[in-house]
This record gives structure tokens, sequence and C-alpha cells, in this order.
């Protein structure tokens, strides 16, 4: 049995800042107009390869400038783009982005973003060459995707569901494929749902040779579609593109190759082209063998196979199964001896880094013990060290570590307590550390490879000295009892807390699986609008319950088959244990969330109908028969297989158990959580005889932003906790 915790607050704002007089309160306008309370980060750096210096990307009155600086001492070095000019006098157009090729003798820039989803973007190119000044054209139209090759000879991309190179030397192009058309055949760009759930979009990769470049073909033909309006003109316009519901068709995957100087194409062995997913491709160090991710439908198991780049002949490597599903992963690291890689796992429990020979099939956990790891960072091949981010003891922190290749050695390179957030500079000399925590705003550190601090890049002064015009409350962490586990928990409390005083509690969550909203972190989860809330009187506090990430396999796994029904539980648990404490109003404990916590509010509001006097829920899922298969059915198997799992936990088919006040909100042009999930639980209240409120935005996706839509969302929301709570 899970004692009751004491509430402890810790790492609080300095107490003297609520002792202040004529401090300001924050408003919505600070939020989503003024951006009063803007984090900094360190835009357009990039770390040259030799590891020892970085060019910025900086804009002013007289044009865009790349701008070469020493890492270490942060002094100017060279411009390799003055005033919109190359060195040689051409003028370049203006840019969004830009990347190096390998040598660092050219610069891809693109312009004029345009995005698709969210993460495919248009982009017209440029290539310029630094050590010519020549700056070419990649195509008269927006392309996908422009891609130099590892010698910097070639570029490619993708235009009209095909795959592009163009030879920069006498600027031929070279349509390697043919057949794309939209909603039907798509070559070197992701379909919808592997761009969204397997986290990429660019779908084709270049050899480390330069001689080949290996591709998906995506077949849609039999992927059901969905279409939602466009309500931007005097008729609405029908936006159509292939969608897989769970238990639906997915598209037919190939992986294809192609030798660049000859122009044949192969086509690789990945076994059926039915009922499987490759999540990944990647190139091993051998120029002419291509790594495929071959993961099936249910997800629990994962193979990597080798193909040959010629014929397209593969053979099996590495096999993990599991009862559950098989995270896929981009940690895989092909070392210089060719028979062995590093790769991270969670087969003996939690998240660890393997290294696996695949000669005699012996892995050797590098990461041993109850530590769990958040991503490698990188490999020393030279003093053969892997450096990789994970939790220390405590699973809301982390830090960066280095282990031998044969993981006898663990040491931490960032002792201090807090979020260590990682980025590897060429060379391993120097790292880049975001390093916060729940009560310090985020400095970028400049660190060596033995975690000594070179310089700061960034501490974010500026807002901490905003901060202290504003009346904030107190945040913290604490524990609470779930309904079967101790859950870790963030707290923030109006700035003239008394625990003698009866507070209403408003719970914010997201819950998803794997996913992790309390960590020693700064800003948390909407933190500012929280602390708005905090102000005008509200307790507001999130916990991680059963399902979420860092905790061990077994706590994030526990959901299987059963999505929502143990963070419900947990949801409801929290809320009970606080409505104990003195200084909680237990008439008036209220939920929130957005996507899948928008899911769990509905669910909360309709299974804690005793507890939770209202609820919020933005662009919520209210039936996973309407979401994508790949996410869906790692977590839930298909609705044939499972249709309990499906509806015992469907807000939709719930909703006549509803009591407290429920607004809901979506936006029209959802392409991710589809509006129709907001339709369906609506028109089920309407049958059950409930009152609830609503709220859409018209052509609006899943983020709800833009033109002044946050402001009118956040105002939306504030009003009814306001007035219901």
């Amino acid at each position: 049995m899970i004692k009751k915790t004491i509430l402890c607050i810790l790492l609080v704002l300095p107490a003297m800042l609520r002792a202040q007089q004529n401090l300001k309160d924050i408003t919505l306008e600070d939020l989503w107009q003024k951006s009063t309370f803007r984090v900094k980060d360190i835009p357009g750096f990039n770390a040259m390869k030799d590891g020892k210096r970085f060019t910025k990307l900086e804009t002013d009155s007289a044009g865009q400038h790349i701008r070469v600086y020493d890492l270490e001492k942060g002094n100017l070095l060279n411009a390799l783009v003055e005033n919109s000019k190359l060195n040689t006098g051409v003028v370049l157009p203006k840019f969004d982005e830009y990347r190096f090729s390998e040598d660092e003798t050219k610069l891809v820039l693109m312009a004029g973003g345009e995005n698709i989803y969210r993460r495919s973007v248009l982009y017209r190119t440029y290539v310029a060459d630094l050590s010519t000044g020549r700056l070419i054209t990649v195509d008269t139209t927006k392309v996908l995707h422009p891609t130099l090759s590892p010698d910097g000879k070639k570029i490619a991309w993708v235009k009209n569901n095909d795959l592009w190179v163009m030879d920069l030397s006498v600027q031929s192009v070279n349509r390697i494929t043919n057949d794309g058309l939209l909603n039907h055949i798509s070559n070197g760009n992701c379909d919808w749902v592997y761009e969204e759930e397997f986290g990429f979009t660019r779908a084709f990769e270049w050899s480390p040779d330069s001689k080949y470049i290996a591709w998906y073909r995506f077949d849609e033909s039999a992927v059901p579609e969905y279409t939602m309006a466009k309500y931007n003109g005097l008729y609405p316009q029908q936006y159509t593109y292939k969608y897989p519901k769970a238990g639906e068709a997915n598209s037919i995957v190939q992986i294809k190759t192609c030798e660049t100087a000859t122009g044949k194409i192969a086509t690789c062995d990945a076994g059926p082209v039915t009922d499987q997913y490759i999540p990944r491709i990647k190139w091993t160090r051998d120029a002419a063998t291509l790594c495929i991710y071959r993961l099936n439908r249910h997800q629990n198991k994962l193979e990597l196979l080798f193909a040959d780049a010629q014929t397209g002949a593969s053979k099996v490597v590495y096999t993990e199964e599991n009862k559950c599903y098989v995270e896929v992963t981009d940690e895989i690291n092909f070392l210089p001896d060719g028979h062995s890689m590093i790769l991270r796992s969670e087969k003996d429990g939690h998240s660890h880094l393997f290294l696996y020979d695949w000669t005699n099939g012996k892995s050797t956990c590098l990461t041993p013990g109850d530590r769990e790891v958040d991503a490698l960072t990188g490999v020393d091949e030279h003093k053969k060290l892997v450096f990789y981010t994970a939790t220390g003891t405590n699973p809301m922190e982390r830090n960066l570590f280095a282990t031998d290749w044969a993981g006898k050695t663990q040491k931490n390179i960032t002792d201090e307590k807090g979020y260590h957030s990682i980025t590897k500079c060429e060379g391993f000399h120097y790292f880049v550390d975001k390093f916060t925590t729940i009560s310090h705003v985020p400095v970028y550190y400049l660190r060596d490879a033995t975690g000594k601090i070179i310089r700061t890049l960034e501490d974010n002064h500026a807002l901490e000295m905003k901060m202290k015009e504003y009346r904030l409350g107190s945040a913290g962490f604490m524990k609470v009892p779930g309904a079967q586990d101790e859950l870790n928990a963030w707290i923030i409390t109006p700035p003239d807390f008394d625990s003698n005083k009866k507070y209403p509690v408003l719970l914010y969550q997201y819950s998803g699986p794997g996913s992790q909203e309390v960590a020693d972190k700064f800003p948390l989860g909407n933190y500012f609008w929280h602390q708005m809330l905090a102000e005008k009187g509200y307790v507001i506090v999130c916990a991680d319950g059963t399902g979420t990430g860092f905790r061990g396999e077994a706590f994030k796994k526990k959901t299987y088959l059963q999505l929502g029904k143990y963070e419900s539980d947990d949801q409801i648990a929290v809320a009970k244990y606080l409505g104990t404490q003195r200084w909680a109003d237990k008439n008036r404990i209220g939920i929130w969330g957005w996507s899948y916590g928008g899911f769990m509010a509905s669910n909360c509001i309709l299974k804690g109908n005793d507890v939770f006097k209202m609820a919020i829920a933005v662009a919520p899922v209210t039936n996973w028969r309407y979401y994508d298969n790949i996410y869906t059915e790692r977590y839930m198997r298909t609705p044939l297989e499972n249709a309990a799992g499906y509806d015992d936990n469907a807000p939709e088919k719930i909703a006549g158990r509803l009591n407290g006040k429920f607004l809901f909100i979506h936006g029209t042009a959802d392409d991710n959580v589809h509006f129709q999930n907001s339709v369906m639980l609506a028109n089920a209240l309407i049958k059950a005889g409930k009152d609830y409120d609503s709220e859409y935005y018209p052509d609006k996706a899943h983020g709800i932003s833009g033109m002044g839509t946050r402001l009118h969302l956040y105002r939306r929301m504030t009003d009814f906790i306001l007035q219901n709570l």
C-alpha cells in the first residue's frame, strides 16, 4: 500500500519575490501577442567539422550573413556570406536555412519554406559553391528534401512524387523515377503515416561513397482516403489524402537502389510487401551494403537486414522480439571493425545501449543498471568511447555519460543535478549543453569532452530579469499515489499560497506511452499560462501516470492493449488524493490536456464523474478506431483483434456518464487527430442527452495556431476555467 506523501515543494522561486510590492500579473497578451516570456536558444549555430569553429546566420539591414566564429573563444574569424553576397560578389537570394556539403565547400540554400505536413517542407533551392563563387538554381519550382551527396558533386530532391538528381559540375538532371502520382505512388518522400509515426519524411539516402542512392517507393493505391474541407473560399475546397486508420490497409513499401553512374536500379529483398513496415534505412560502412529495418505489423518483431546495393539480395543480421512492441530508434552506429554496431534497445527491461557483433550474435550491454538511456550522443572511434544522455538516480533528470566499448566504466560528464540536453560538436572536442532545472531558465554552455565549462553561449538573463517583474507562484516536485504506483508530479501554487485556505485544483497531463511531462527542466508544460492561473488562485498539478517513460519497460508497457484504462485510473486517484489535502477544495478539481492529453481529459471527466468538476480536451482522440494504424496498433493491435480494448475506454462510447462541465476544442483541418473525433463525441453526448461546450477553429491543424488563434483559444479556456472551477 502506498503511503500518502506529505506535500513537499522543492526548488522554489525565491520567496522574497512574492513579498515584493507592485509586481505585475501575467496576461494572455503577454503570452500570445507580446512574447514577454520568450525563451532564447542559440539559433543559426552550426558547429563545423573540425570541432573548433562554428557558423552563424545573422540578418540586419545590410542583408544576410554567414559568419565563422572560434568555438572556444567566440571571436569572429571570417565570413562566408556577407551582405547577402559570396566573397566573389555573387548576390544570393534571401534564404531560410543553409546546409554545408561534407567538405564545407558548398552551401545548400533553402528559401520560401512551405509546409505540407509536420516535417515535410517545400523550398526554392540553390547551391552556392564557396570555392568558385558559382550559384546554381536546383529547380524552377519548390522541391522537397534537397540533399547533397557526400562528395558534394550531386544533389538529390523530390518533386511531383519522383526522385531527381543533378550533377552539379554540368548541371544535368536525371529523373531517377517516373511513376510518381499524388495519392498513388510516392518516391523518396514518406506517406502521411510514416512521416507522423516513424518521425522522418525524407525517404532517400546517399551511400557514403556517393555511388548509390537508396529510396522508398510507397504505393498508396489501396490506402483509404480522408477528406476534409478548407473553408477559405467562396466554395470550400475538399482536401483528400491517404490516411490508414486502425485496421485499414497500408502502403506497399519497397526499397530501391540506383547506381547513379550507370542508372542501374535494383529492388531490395525486404520480404513480404504487406503487413510490415520499414521504419528506417541506413548505409553501413561498406558503401554497397544497405541496412534495412523490418518491423512486422504488430510491431513486436524487429529485424535488421543487410542488402546488396547492386543486386538487392539481403540477409537478416539482427532480430529482436517483445511481448508488447519494439521501440524503433535512430540510435545505431556501425563500428570500424566491419562486424559490429552499437544500438539502443529495451530488451533487458530498460532503455540501454548494446554492442552487437553480427558475426557471432554476441550482445554486450554498455549501460547496465536501472539508468534509462535517452539518446546516443556519439561514438568517439579514436578513444573508443560512447557518449550518451540518460537518467541518473532520478528519472526526472538527464546527464551526459561516457562509457568504453566494453561497458566496464561509466563516467558522468555533467554532474550538475537537473536536465542536460546535449549537442555533439564534430571531433568530440566540445559539446553544447542546454542545462536547466525547474527553477532556472535554460543556459547554453560550451563544454569540453571532460565536462569543463569553456564559456556560456546564452544565459537567458533577460528572461530571468523579466520574470522578477511578475507575481509568480512557487513550482516544485511532489510524490503522489496513483491507482497502484507512486507517481512523480510537479505543482505550481498561487503566489500567496496559504495551506490553511482552500484552493481549486487543475490537473494537466499528456499521459501518452513513453512520454514525460514531469522533468527537472524549465519551462514546464504551458508554464506561464499555468502561472497566470495560479495568480488567479488555482493550484496546478501534473502527474506522470502509468505508461509514461523513463521508469522502465514494465511501467511504460503496462497500458498495452488497454490505452486509457490505467492512465485514467491514475489521474482519478491523483485527484482523489489531492482532494484530501487541507489546502484543496475537493469539490473544485478539474483536468485538461491536448491530443493524447485531450483523450485522457475526456476519459477522466466521464470515468471520474464523481471527482472532476470540469474538463477541457483540446484536439482529443475520442475513439482509437479513428486514429492511424501505425501508432494505434502498436499499443492496441487491430480493432478486429481487440474490440474491447478500443471501446471500453473510448470517450465516444461512455459519453452518457458525463456529469461535470466539459469543453472540447478542435481544428477543422486537423490532419493528425481528425475533427471527426470531436464530431462523433458531440453526437454521442447529444444522443445521451448531455450538455457540453465546444469550440472549433476553421482551417486549423493539430497545433491550432496562427492569426491570433492561440490568444483566442487560451482566452476561451481561461474563461471556461474561471466560470466552472
